[in-house]
């Protein structure tokens, strides 16, 4: 028996209740006709278009969330390539034939990725039903009926959702004004290294409050040396954040007074036994001293830094790599390896949220970060730490924190 030929285009134009299709930047790319009809707008006004700019929050309404709602949930599906139901939104719209004249409108949303066959998000499925209906309070003559009665229970769940939604906001508001002033007094831009060039690059993982677990320091130390750390504590948000205040201070303290980049991660460990949230924390220490053109280092289970040279050429530093912080229950001396380098080399130290990714194994986010940096090897350390965000970190936002330092030698 012939299989019957399927016209998957026709079947979405046919489907009951609106559906549309967004790219990852959030432009319109299709919608079904129920889409079209019941939102009021021809297909001309809806694909190749912002989502946003088609449909922009009411302006007259302070309290208004859906917009950042919606963005972030559909980005959290390009991000992460896992449907996201979203929350009863109320979302207004703006009547098409009196601009300036909003209806109000509740929605019940939910956004689902479509990936090619490398596994990468293409397209995001936004499908919503309208209930406003369902939660507008009708009452008839002489009392409700049962209809009439779930509907009147459901407006005020939906009243007492926005509210909650609202004192949410509010309080995520606050709270992303405290972990900014931490992140500023735990993530200080670095001092002047005299005639040296260095660039730090900070980046926060999707929906977190732009502080997480990773860190950067750079320490000047006597003579023409400098000490370079970066590090990972395991988590994210204050917690996390508080946590890596700690272990970087104490690293800061300990490089100051240790005979190497190991001695240093040594007296890290030991400290980080009694920091609750420390253990499993994966850092590298890098000591530079351009008197003897020699950089020397120990890895704690974290990626290996990258020595770039003049000629395009990428050396991995992973001659001196052990386990993170805590994982051992006895303490045991840390490696420390050397390597030299010449003038015009970059060294780039980094956090794990550069290179790696879900369902990938590590050695392709290392080659990748390789072919930037031979791409970009005329680069100085300021535009070369933008370049590397921009080729390796996804233009929607990545999942994990990143933390980036490239010292120009």
């Amino acid at each position: 028996m012939k299989e019957p030929q399927i016209d998957y285009k026709a079947v979405f134009h046919a489907l009951p209740g609106m559906v549309a299709l967004l790219t990852p930047e959030l432009v319109y790319a299709d919608a079904n006709d129920d889409f079209v009809r019941l939102s009021g707008r021809t297909r001309e006004q809806l694909i190749g278009r912002y989502i946003f700019d088609v449909f922009p929050e009411n302006p007259n309404d302070p309290a208004a969330a859906g917009m950042s709602d919606v963005r972030a949930s559909m980005l959290r599906v390009v991000a992460t390539g896992e449907r996201d139901t979203m929350a009863l939104q109320r979302y207004d719209i703006e009547e098409p034939q009196r601009p300036g004249h909003w209806q109000e409108r509740y929605w019940s949303p939910i956004n689902a990725p479509v990936a090619d066959p490398d596994g990468q998000v293409v397209l995001v499925l936004h499908r919503v039903e309208d209930v406003t209906e369902l939660i507008s309070a009708r009452g008839g003559p002489g009392g409700a009926d049962r209809a009439s009665v779930l509907e009147a229970e459901l407006y005020t769940r939906a009243r007492e959702l926005q509210e909650v939604n609202e004192r949410l906001r509010k309080a995520h508001a606050r709270e992303r004004e405290v972990a900014l002033a931490l992140q500023e007094a735990l993530l200080p831009a670095p001092s002047p290294l005299g005639e040296h060039r260095a660039a730090v690059r900070y980046r926060p993982a999707i929906g977190a409050l732009n502080v997480c677990g990773d860190w950067y320091d750079l320490v000047d130390l006597p003579g023409d040396r400098i000490a370079v750390a970066v590090g990972d504590v395991v988590g994210h948000g204050l917690r996390a954040a508080c946590v890596m205040g700690q272990l970087r201070s104490a690293l800061s303290a300990a490089a100051r007074v240790a005979e190497g980049p190991a001695h240093a991660l040594e007296v890290l460990g030991l400290y980080a036994r009694s920091v609750e949230g420390a253990e499993s924390t994966s850092v590298v220490k890098t000591f530079i001293d351009w008197e003897s053109h020699t950089i020397t280092y120990s890895c704690a289970g974290h990626p290996p830094p990258a020595l770039l040279r003049p000629d395009g050429s990428v050396v991995f530093l992973d001659q001196a790599t052990d386990p993170p912080l805590g994982a051992r229950l006895e303490h045991v001396g840390r490696p420390e390896a050397g390597i030299p380098f010449a003038e015009g080399d970059t060294l780039v130290l980094y956090t794990d949220g550069l290179i790696e990714r879900r369902h990938e194994d590590i050695d392709t986010g290392l080659s990748r970060l390789a072919d930037s940096l031979t791409r970009n090897r005329h680069a100085a350390p300021e535009p070369l730490a933008d370049a590397l965000l921009a080729d390796l970190l996804p233009s929607t936002g990545n999942t994990d924190d990143t933390a980036l330092v490239v010292i120009g030698l």
